[in-house]
């Protein structure tokens, strides 16, 4: 495990939980994929989880309600999300860019997919909801540049990046339309715990998540509900080289906790 700063780890956080409260009734789209897999044994501790993706999750031990669907198809969707009181978008489509098909299933997932998860929880009486997007909205080698803020205009030249940002409009126009709140993150090559340990040195700055820090900001996420529509930044880099994540600290509560021991070498 990583080493940890002095402010509670997870686990603690998770015991601190009030026994008696109601378990909140969450509808994970896209809870099939990896960043889920990291994420889910996190998530069934605090949530009743239904699943929504056209594959399981690939941990059969999480205690998760699974229902096969296609985001593109409305009706599955309006099905899956009766009864619940939050959703949770991380559908995320192939990650293999060279594939032929890989234009057409980003549009599908990261737009159409998105609006359409989106109104089918408007119409399940949802009121709050999560998207996980990406720091893929702007261009370039992130280590090279500087974001002061969310403000920064998304530049994305490529068709994942440029998909994720209109699956951001989506959740714009869902909080517009609908009164929705809506978190968007901003999400930077999450991984397990393991890995962040293995390739993260002390005093080289890393935009990688440790899984724990990507399932804390996503906990924050859902239980913040501000005005409308908001996005943050949410990265590994704990000394905030690269990134400014004041806004997730300031409003979610949320800054990555997870440090490296390994010297530079």
């Amino acid at each position: 495990m990583c080493r940890i700063s002095d402010q509670p780890m997870y686990g603690e956080l998770q015991q601190k939980m009030p026994t008696n409260k109601p378990v909140p009734r969450l509808l994970v789209v896209g809870g099939g994929g990896y960043v889920a897999s990291l994420l889910l044994p996190f998530l069934a501790q605090r949530y009743s989880l239904r699943v929504f993706d056209l594959k399981a999750p690939a941990d059969p031990s999480i205690p998760v309600e699974f229902i096969e669907g296609d985001v593109c198809d409305p009706d599955a969707l309006r099905s899956a999300a009766e009864g619940m009181e939050l959703l949770l978008y991380m559908a995320m489509g192939p990650n293999n860019w060279t594939l032929p098909t890989f234009i057409g299933a980003s549009f599908d997932v990261n737009i159409k997919g998105v609006y359409l998860a989106l109104h089918a929880a408007h119409e399940a009486g949802i009121p709050h909801a999560v998207y996980t997007s990406s720091m893929s909205v702007y261009n370039g080698d992130l280590y090279k540049r500087y974001f002061p803020d969310e403000e920064i205009t998304p530049d994305s030249r490529h068709v994942y990046g440029f998909t994720k940002l209109l699956g951001e409009e989506c959740c714009r126009l869902a909080s517009r339309e609908w009164e929705m709140s809506i978190n968007a993150l901003r999400l930077c090559l999450p991984t397990s715990e393991e890995r962040w340990m293995q390739e993260t040195c002390v005093g080289t700055p890393t935009i990688m998540t440790t899984a724990e820090d990507v399932a804390r900001a996503v906990i924050a996420a859902l239980e913040f509900r501000g005005a409308g529509f908001q996005p943050f930044m949410i990265s590994g880099d704990y000394e905030q080289k690269l990134m400014n994540m004041g806004r997730a600290k300031r409003l979610l509560g949320w800054e990555p906790l997870a440090r490296p021991v390994r010297p530079a070498e």
